[in-house]
């Protein structure tokens, strides 16, 4: 009987090709997730940053966006904006725009509307179709206020962006828990060999193919695993050291040369590649396997600890890996394994020995999970593939909290914000002055219908420069701090320079510097979109002029 015909094989979609490269970063969920996303940038100003925004949005598949701007297209808009044309001139700048952006990729879908922030905002429920708000200030406080309470609200995101001549930054506003599971460490960082937790099985198989390691033929002693070396001279440290494993640097370092005592040199060039890899992995290996800094934030999160009927999946398994490190001083292990010369058999059984080991952790933790469900009394289960992802990334995941951005204001507040902000106003590669100028600049643009005290004959540098200053000295009385001379004077230079630049270029916009800002912005907002890799914690400075870029949590 003739053997039926396989299926031919199916190489990938028009989509596949179209978006490998960006799928290779945040796979298949990441891409779905970002075509999910219905972004609304409020355009304010020249809006070039915006634009630029949405650009580098659009062209990686962002579901839908829309435009909200009532400015008309002026002369002006012509040198700064490569997404109008002269015939533009007195047309609706979002239309225009959104016309443009969605030739860039006809699976976006552009939406724009040509109404005025007020009339817009005075609805209700403007918002509640919006995945992410992304702002492009000056914006009146009464907006910006309005669009702060209803990202809190609804667990949703915001970015406030600003470019002025050389300079630009952007806040971002997100939920007041937001978790990451995928955060995409460095490869190298997240190998878990348990060199000092062996499991029984792991243990059996090293000495197994360890056991006559001397006896090996070259082809034989230059194929063994270096996991499994490192396991065999781990045995034999320990039995001249009192059952003791390496501690400190210096017996890392013996243990090392220990590891290099037993390359054979009469082997052909390469044949001990295995033994350089185990030489190799001992300083990184050789770690005591604890969660790091951010995993325990995570684990021991209130919201972690105090589960209720409403808490979200994360936290539900976030409570669960709590306990199943409670009892084994572990996390559960990821399984992956790093490459390695070996012969293909022993490294597919050493392969399969992790792997099996990290499903018995995941088996154990979702049977947690499903007990928490149980006892929580939760309508809607925690799937189990959420469980893996979890677990596999459970040295890892990070945990960012989201906080106001600072509106404009007749009196800024820091709280604890303070001491941070204070400390970095004399660090030269901190650009905590340009902030405060960027405040002040906000606030006289909010504020600039009054005078606040101010003579009306004051020019505009002058009005920004006094307020700049009050916003220095309240954020160190705040913080409690002083600066000596001659640091207070220098302080004080450096931040009219910033007023300056921003006074001088009068809130218009260098395309390279709003392209730059747009760029470093669209990378953000995938980040929060997709919930991979870790967005910034939460403003990010850009100074054109000596080419540096600050992130500050403030």
């Amino acid at each position: 009987m003739a053997e039926p015909i396989p299926p031919p094989l199916t190489g990938p979609t028009s989509k596949e090709k179209k978006y490998d490269r960006q799928l290779r970063l945040w796979a298949a969920s990441g891409q779905a997730a970002l075509e999910d996303a219905h972004l609304l940038l409020v355009n304010s100003g020249s809006g070039v940053v915006g634009i630029e925004t949405l650009k580098n949005l659009v062209l990686p598949g962002v579901g839908q966006f829309t435009i909200l701007d009532s400015s008309t297209v002026t002369e002006a808009d012509l040198g700064v904006n490569f997404f109008l044309e002269d015939e533009d001139i007195g047309a609706s700048r979002a239309e225009r725009c959104c016309r443009l952006l969605q030739e860039l990729n006809p699976d976006v879908q552009g939406n724009y509307i040509n109404e005025s922030f007020e009339t817009f905002f005075s609805r209700a429920d403007a918002l509640n179709k919006f995945t992410l708000i992304i702002v492009v200030l000056p914006v009146s406080p009464d907006i910006l206020n309005t669009i702060s309470e209803h990202t809190l609200q609804q667990n949703k995101a915001a970015f406030y962006v600003h470019s002025i001549g050389f300079y630009s930054h952007f806040t971002l506003q997100i939920s007041k828990a937001f978790p990451i599971v995928d955060t995409h460490p460095d490869p190298v960082s997240t190998q878990d060999l348990r060199l000092l937790n062996p499991w029984p099985e792991l243990l059996s198989y090293a000495q197994e193919k360890t056991q006559n390691l001397q006896d090996m033929d070259a082809e034989q002693h230059g194929h063994v695993p270096y996991v499994l070396l490192l396991f065999h001279h781990l045995e034999e440290w320990k039995h001249r050291n009192g059952g003791k494993v390496p501690d400190n640097y210096k017996e890392k370092a013996a243990f090392r040369d220990l590891v290099k005592q037993g390359m054979r040199t009469n082997n052909a060039e390469g044949g001990e590649e295995n033994h350089e890899e185990a030489v190799a992995a001992v300083l990184k290996s050789l770690n005591p396997a604890v969660p790091s800094s951010s995993a325990k934030e995570v684990l021991t999160a209130p919201e972690s600890v105090e589960l209720t009927q409403q808490s979200a999946d994360f936290w539900v398994i976030a409570h669960a890996i709590n306990d199943f490190y409670t009892k084994h001083s572990v996390l559960p292990l990821s399984g992956s394994l790093p490459d390695m010369k070996a012969k293909s058999a022993d490294y597919i059984q050493l392969q399969n020995i992790y792997k099996s080991k990290a499903r018995q952790d995941v088996a154990e933790v979702y049977a947690r999970v499903q007990e928490l469900d149980a006892q929580l009394q939760r309508s809607i289960k925690t799937p189990q593939n959420e469980v893996e992802a979890f677990c596999k990334s459970a040295a890892y995941v990070k945990l960012v909290r989201g906080r106001p951005p600072h509106l404009a204001k007749t009196f800024l507040s820091w709280d604890d914000r303070a001491g941070f902000a204070a400390n970095n106003l004399t660090n030269p590669d901190s650009l905590t002055l340009l902030y405060i100028a960027f405040l002040a600049y906000d606030n006289f643009i909010a504020f600039q219908d009054t005078t606040n005290g101010h003579s009306q004959n004051e020019s505009k540098i002058e009005q920004v420069t006094t307020h700049a200053f009050e916003i220095l000295k309240n954020l160190l009385k705040e913080a409690g701090e002083t600066i000596d001379e001659p640091e207070h004077t220098e302080v004080k230079e450096t931040l009219t320079k910033h007023i300056d630049e921003l006074v001088r270029a009068d809130g218009g916009e260098l395309h390279n510097i709003a392209a730059a800002t747009g760029g470093m912005v669209a990378q953000e907002v995938i980040k929060v979109i997709t919930k991979q890799y870790v967005p910034v914690d939460n403003t990010c400075l850009f100074d054109g002029i000596n080419s540096k870029t600050s992130v500050l949590k403030l």
